[in-house]
């Protein structure tokens, strides 16, 4: 017999050599027809492999990542089956799951494939799950599957077969289809419903552009249609949110061959945009005790060295300048950390001034590769709204809750409602991608774990997603679309204080070396930027919107009593317009709908003998016509109800 330990801590025996769908079954009937993959002891499983030992065994569904995962994976080898028969002689290369969906890259040869040929290949691979083909993995020495591919004149897999050890290698079969993989399956084919092939795309065989191109074929399966349908549905509505094709048509941003490539020009409109969450930011820092600091562009060569940020990033990074000076060198900075801890290098510190909160919001350089820049998202120039926490350990777990109160007040006054926690640590099969001891590490991780639990955070913990100076708490937000993105980022580190000697003055006279937190609630400018115009779809919150009411005088006539009412709103504080342009009201009905102005206020002779206004909401609600008093308390009660009262004792 052997146990085996459930997620919720229960144990149960089982014989040796059951299955992980025997167990699923033990479980309920029900919920073994919904398992499609799983996991023994952190490793990759498939359904039917015998358990042998004593372990963990994790069950995965279509609802879970996991077997997202297997499920895409699984149809990528149908996929592959597919071009096989359509296109005989067709070398197969790799083909993994991604984020949504999977692809294969191929060699066609002389052949060609275009988006004519979708639907082809689409009913083919329907035509294959409905087989209802196991899939079966099976341990395959190196000598024979060399001779296999070799007989194929599959250079790709062949290449793939040398670089691995004999023992390891195995191949998974479905009906007449072998491929060389590691695993990770759903049971079979049946449960494959729906696909669509998405894109096909060049793609030059291990990413390298000396190697041959090949084409990459991208798909997407479901185990329903209408899951398929409504994912089809989705990507129209994202394409209607595209940051870039809103930020073009508010006239938010633009880019320029020029100026370069990732770095973006904000336009007046864009720069209000940003000034307004800068200040947003900014007046809830000061309430927190945040101090603003400013720093350099660029920094020399030995901060970064010293930071280990050169040791990490430096080959990716933007090349050294060179100063007439010989020998001496200056980078674009990659990172305000190092700047801020010099900052704090500047005098002694005594524990009675601790902790300290440089906040700043500082633009640092990352040379990405042209082929991963895209729009607001992934640029090369960004601006971060940084703040470090110099503290004493005792201070840590109060200064790390409260940053998460800060994180939580943002996402709360932006409308992201929807959010999880990632507690990112370290992996401990990696050592060499971090810097620091483990004593350090086992204390930035347990403060970080503590704090999640002590706040009630929904929270998930991932291996390997650290920082390589620190562990991280990370928020992870839905937005309108049900797209996951990463938002906001606190992070505890012990190591970049030791590696600039950072220190304090204890109550006992002795000098101790203080922890450091960083934290970037909108992470980048750009970025969040670009989240919240896709989350919004442009309709940002009422406070935060560069233009909040246009006024549109119905004639040339009216111009007085609509500058009068203008007058009368920036009085209120609230940002108008008007638009008093020979134009007909339709006209500038639409353009301001177009502009996603929130509120259109409409003056024309019954308005101005009545001394009042008519009010049409964006999204064509008709709101009559009432006092410009009354509509200013309207704005007010809307600013009041979006924009979160910040309230943090320091």
């Amino acid at each position: 017999m052997i146990d085996i330990t459930l997620p919720d801590g229960s144990v149960k025996p089982f014989e040796k050599n059951a299955t992980p769908m025997d167990v699923a079954k033990s479980i309920s009937e029900g919920f073994a027809r919904n398992v499609i993959s799983a996991s023994f002891n952190g490793t990759t499983v498939e359904t039917q492999t015998p358990l042998t030992t004593d372990g963990a065994l994790v069950l995965y569904t279509w609802n879970d990542k996991d077997g997202k995962k297997a499920f895409w994976h699984s149809s990528a080898h149908v996929l592959a089956q597919a071009l096989e028969e359509l296109y005989p002689g067709v070398k197969l290369s790799i083909g993994p799951a991604i984020e949504n969906g999977f692809y294969y890259d191929i060699d066609l040869g002389e052949q060609t494939l275009s988006d004519k040929d979708f639907k082809a290949i689409e009913d083919k691979m329907l035509e294959i799950a409905r087989g209802k083909y196991d899939f079966s993995l099976r341990s395959v020495s190196k000598e024979d599957a060399l001779s296999l591919y070799k007989s194929q004149n599959n250079e790709y897999k062949v290449e793939l077969i040398e670089n691995l050890e004999d023992g390891t290698i195995t191949f998974c079969d479905h009906s007449t289809f072998t491929d060389l993989c590691r695993g990770g399956h759903i049971p079979n084919t049946s449960i494959i419903k729906a696909v669509k092939i998405m894109s096909v795309a060049g793609a030059y065989w291990r990413g390298d552009e000396k190697n041959k191109q090949l084409t990459r074929v991208y798909g997407i399966s479901f185990p329903k249609q209408k899951e398929l349908t409504e994912y089809l549905h989705l990507l129209e509505e994202a394409k209607k949110r595209d940051h870039r094709k809103l930020g073009k048509e508010l006239e938010l941003f633009t880019f320029s061959a020029k100026v370069g490539q990732g770095l973006p020009l904000w336009l007046p409109k864009g720069a209000a945009l940003r000034e307004r969450l800068e200040n947003f930011l900014k007046k809830a820092q000061k309430k927190a005790g945040y101090e603003m600091v400013v720093t350099p562009h660029i920094g020399q060569k030995e901060l970064y060295v010293t930071s280990g940020h050169y040791e990490k990033y430096g080959a990716d990074s933007f090349q050294p300048i060179l100063t007439p000076s010989e020998g001496e060198e200056f980078l674009l900075k990659p990172m305000n950390c190092p700047h801020h801890c010099e900052i704090y290098n500047a005098k002694p510190f005594s524990y009675k001034e601790l902790p300290k909160r440089y906040a700043e919001f500082g633009t640092v350089y990352r040379y990405e590769q042209s082929g991963e820049l895209h729009g607001l998202t992934r640029v090369r120039g960004f601006t971060q709204d940084d703040a470090h926490i110099f503290c004493m350990p005792d201070q840590l777990d109060k200064e790390f809750k409260d940053v998460i109160d800060l994180v939580l007040y943002v996402f709360g006054s932006l409308g992201f409602e929807n959010f999880k926690a990632q507690v990112s640590l370290r992996d401990p099969n990696t050592p060499e991608k971090y810097i620091g001891s483990d004593e350090n590490w086992d204390k930035a991780e347990s403060a970080i774990l503590n704090a999640a639990i002590d706040k009630g955070l929904d929270y998930e913990v991932v291996t390997g997603e650290a920082a390589f100076y620190g562990p991280k708490l990370d928020f992870m937000v839905k937005d309108a679309l049900g797209r996951n993105w990463q938002l906001g980022t606190i992070q505890v580190d012990y190591n970049l204080p030791e590696r600039f000697d950072l220190t304090y003055k204890g109550s006992d006279n002795e000098l101790h070396r203080p922890v450091m937190i960083h934290r970037a609630p909108f992470g980048s400018m750009e970025r969040f930027v670009a989240i919240l115009l896709e989350h919004t779809g442009g309709n940002f919150p009422l406070w935060l919107m560069p233009t909040q009411i246009m006024i549109l005088s119905i004639s040339e006539k009216y111009e007085k009593y609509a500058e009068k009412v203008l007058n009368l709103l920036e009085n209120d504080e609230i940002r108008a317009l008007s638009d008093n342009r020979n134009e007909t009201i339709g006209k500038k009905i639409r353009e301001a709908e177009m502009a996603k102005i929130p509120y259109m206020i409409i003056v024309g002779e019954n308005e101005e003998q009545e001394n009042m206004i008519t009010v049409r909401q964006h999204g064509g609600e008709d709101l009559g016509m009432i006092s410009v008093e009354d509509f200013s308390k309207i704005v007010d009660k809307e600013i009041k109800r979006t924009l979160k009262t910040f309230k943090q004792n320091n």
